[in-house]
């Protein structure tokens, strides 16, 4: 049998192959220097997200030891191999303490029993698949948003990790951030009275130039770097930047995501979700009106407006007409919180960034102090620290798969309903349109084969 034919059956097989995973990972064993007594982790995806924001924000723990890198561009995988020796060598002043693997295939990757956890950095429509994958391989898991290409993508996965009993952390890392905790906390306890309404910025995309085809790089795997989606011919500015990390072309291509109404809107519809008590369910209706490039290369949505509705009375307003960030209203005042002058890497783009990370109407609510048998919030000063430190205890992450599958399932119905330009009733329960035939077109896509969530047997 060929390598790859057996690589593809076992992983569609993981179940079988695998059985129920052990909830013990590698690190209990061994000495407190041994590689055993790390938390042994492969990185899947070697672009600009892994090399300037996942990977730093996890060798930075010792009990963590990043053994493994896997990227469809064979320069990208060398390049992060380096990058990952110099680290730890600076660190133990041993340049001999790694020889970090290499694999061309994350399925391949997900074989090793010597990984205890994979990081999954890939393009948006690689996040669902491989995440499944490697839960029913027993790997725990940190998962870039968004969750999920579509919506019946990320039921999958939500389902997958119920079953499996694996940690998932989705990178919605606003959570662990002071303010976006504070003003959930400010919010869901009183403080700008009755929460009415909410104003979530976000940016659009531009639309780019005219391109041709284009011969593929021979360090580009290119069929499979498609994955699911249909095959298009290959222009670097549909992919990524052959010299460098800058922000991939991929993003504002709607074969590949939603544009930044999944990018930074998985962020922003969380954080809002945090402070309306709406993490685990959606909004019984959408609306939206969006531009969208008539020519050009990238033709995701530019500038937009979205009315979501809530069951609870709440209505959540979004546009790039807004500062980039959330503000809450309420009937006795506001609170506004966002990124202030953080950039996750140089090359994010920036929306009317504010100097202040969290305002209000009255300066005396953000004094506030909250009472000790008021609702505190789950508290976490670091995203991928708490990844690690959940793989230990067992315990849920803070931003587990259901919660960021329905803040997800936002993003995607909103961007259903800029297609449509019409008012959608959304049944959060059954995660279907009301009597809309049409739009629950929009809840899958058909997968190309071999690859897609649907082969997986679960």
């Amino acid at each position: 049998m060929k390598r790859r034919n057996f690589i593809q059956k076992a992983a569609i097989g993981a179940v079988g192959t695998f059985g129920f995973p052990t909830i013990v990972p590698a690190n209990v064993l061994g000495g407190k220097d041994a590689p055993s007594n790390k938390i042994n982790i492969g990185q899947i995806g070697c672009g600009r997200i892994a090399r300037g924001h996942d990977l730093p924000g996890t060798w930075k723990f010792d009990k963590a030891r990043i053994m493994a890198v896997c990227d469809l561009d064979s320069n990208r995988t060398v390049d992060t191999k380096k990058l990952i020796e110099n680290y730890y060598t600076k660190k133990t002043g041993n340049s001999n303490y790694i020889d970090v693997k290499m694999y061309d295939d994350y399925r391949e990757l997900l074989l090793n029993k010597d990984i205890d956890a994979v990081m999954i950095s890939t393009p948006d429509f690689w996040h669902a698949q491989p995440a499944m994958e490697a839960a029913l391989a027993g790997k725990d898991i940190y998962l870039q948003k968004p969750t999920s290409l579509t919506i019946k993508e990320g039921r999958q996965l939500a389902n997958v990790i119920q079953k499996t009993g694996r940690i998932l952390q989705v990178g919605t890392q606003q959570r662990s951030w002071k303010q976006f905790k504070r003003a959930a906390e400010l919010v869901r306890n009183g403080r700008i009275g009755k929460l009415h309404t909410v104003r979530v910025g976000l940016p659009g995309d531009p639309a780019g130039p005219m391109v041709q085809e284009m011969q593929v790089p021979k360090n580009l795997n290119y069929d499979m770097w498609l994955g699911s989606t249909p095959y298009i011919p290959y222009n670097e500015l549909r992919v990524h930047p052959q010299v460098g990390y800058d922000r991939p072309g991929w993003l504002r291509m709607e074969q590949f995501g939603a544009g930044m109404i999944t990018g930074w809107g998985q962020h922003h519809f969380d954080s809002a979700a945090w402070g309306m008590d709406t993490e685990l369910t959606g909004p019984v209706s959408i609306e939206a009106i969006a531009e969208f490039p008539k020519s050009g290369v990238w033709d995701v949505h530019g500038d937009f407006l979205a009315k979501a509705e809530y069951a609870n009375g709440i209505t959540m307003y979004t546009s790039g007409a807004y500062p980039n960030g959330i503000k809450f209203e309420g009937t006795e005042g506001w609170v506004f919180v966002s990124r202030g002058d953080y950039a996750v890497t140089s090359s994010d783009p920036n929306n009317k960034v504010m100097a202040k990370a969290i305002d209000a109407s009255n300066p005396a609510i953000l004094e506030s102090v909250i009472g000790e048998k008021e609702i505190h919030l789950y508290h976490s000063d670091d995203q991928h620290g708490n990844w690690l430190d959940c793989i230990e205890t067992r315990k849920e992450p803070i931003s587990p798969i259901e919660i960021g599958h329905r803040a997800c399932t936002v993003c995607l119905i909103t961007h259903v309903a800029m297609k449509l330009s019409r008012k959608l009733k959304w049944d959060s329960v059954n995660e279907q349109f009301i009597n809309d035939a049409e739009a629950n077109t929009y809840l899958s896509r058909a997968q190309r084969g071999p690859y897609g969530t649907d082969k997986i047997k679960f």
